[in-house]
């Protein structure tokens, strides 16, 4: 069972596919497997999210082990917003031990966002800090540079990026800063300036060697589109898309075919997609069919491959 086809795809230079599935609100995680054996032969890696919007769910690393123990290679998403320095190491280190090999740092949402906007922040690191923290514990030291008399992590990084950023000085200064601090690979936030993510790569992803994922989200209708409009900030989705999508006969069908274009249009201008389709996770294998994309090779195959070519 291969448990780094991911790592292995960006060695490879292959075009990735990851998709982002949330942890269950609740102790059965069957639902959430569910959707993840659905995504087995299609995708790299699965993103299991950490409170992502803030809201309460299983804890991210108990998920992707689940998810491991199914021989589903995950993404662990790790945020800075509940845990201080301690707790970040431990966990990260626990995750090594589990064989959690790959990880997304990243800041988290404010706690205002969520369903306990009583609840205390913490927020002693974010993301770059805990790229950096990572970095170390790779090195074999912990956050203030004491050896590590277990062993170093062996964990793959990455990070989150928003190529629409109305601040380009400040998108490519953050962007560099992540890449300094050890990010392997970037995961895109919802993309709907193609043009923009096109000037994105061509200045400031293209020279730095990570691949980036552009992040396609399924809309499944014109309210939906209107709602992230109004609730994501630094979103805004065309209101041609709207408009279309409002038009539709069948507005989830048509929101497939959005997707599957912007799939196109992704692999045109980056190394990968992100895909997202929040509690239809299901129909991630027909937004690839529309696009074009087939089913991944076998891990075994793709190595008997190489091997026949060298």
């Amino acid at each position: 069972m291969n448990m780094r086809r991911f790592r292995e795809a960006v060695a490879a230079g292959e075009f990735l596919i990851t998709a982002e599935v949330a942890p269950p609100k609740g102790a059965d995680p069957s639902g959430m497997l569910a959707h993840a054996e659905l995504l087995r032969s299609r995708v790299h890696a699965i993103n299991i999210t950490d409170g992502s919007r803030a809201v309460m769910r299983m804890s991210a690393l108990a998920a992707t082990a689940l998810l491991r123990q199914q021989g589903i290679e995950p993404i662990c998403q790790f945020a800075c917003r509940d845990r201080n320095r301690i707790a970040l190491q431990a966990d990260l280190l626990g995750a090594q031990a589990l064989g959690l090999d790959n990880i997304l740092a990243l800041t988290g949402d404010p706690v205002k966002a969520g369903d306990s906007p009583e609840a205390r922040a913490v927020f002693e690191l974010e993301s770059v800090r805990l790229l950096q923290l990572i970095q170390k514990l790779n090195s074999g030291l912990d956050i203030h540079e004491k050896s590590l008399p277990d062993g170093a992590s062996d964990l793959f990084v990455g990070a989150a990026v928003d190529p629409q950023l109305k601040s380009w000085s400040g998108l490519e200064r953050r962007f560099w800063r992540k890449v300094d601090a050890g990010a392997q690979f970037f995961q895109s936030q919802l993309i709907c300036d193609f043009d923009r993510l096109d000037r994105f790569m061509e200045q400031i992803a293209r020279p730095s060697g990570r691949p980036v994922l552009a992040g396609i989200f399924l809309l499944k209708s014109a309210k939906n589109a209107e709602f992230i409009n109004r609730n994501v900030p630094g979103v805004q989705i065309p209101q041609t898309i709207i408009d279309r999508l409002a038009a539709a006969a069948d507005p989830l069908a048509e929101g497939i075919a959005i997707a599957a274009e912007q799939v196109r249009w992704a692999q045109q201008l980056c190394q990968g997609v992100h895909l997202m389709a929040v509690r239809r996770e299901d129909l991630i294998p027909a937004i690839l069919d529309q696009a074009g994309i087939a089913p991944l090779q076998p891990s075994s195959d793709r190595q008997s491959s190489t091997l026949l070519m060298s």
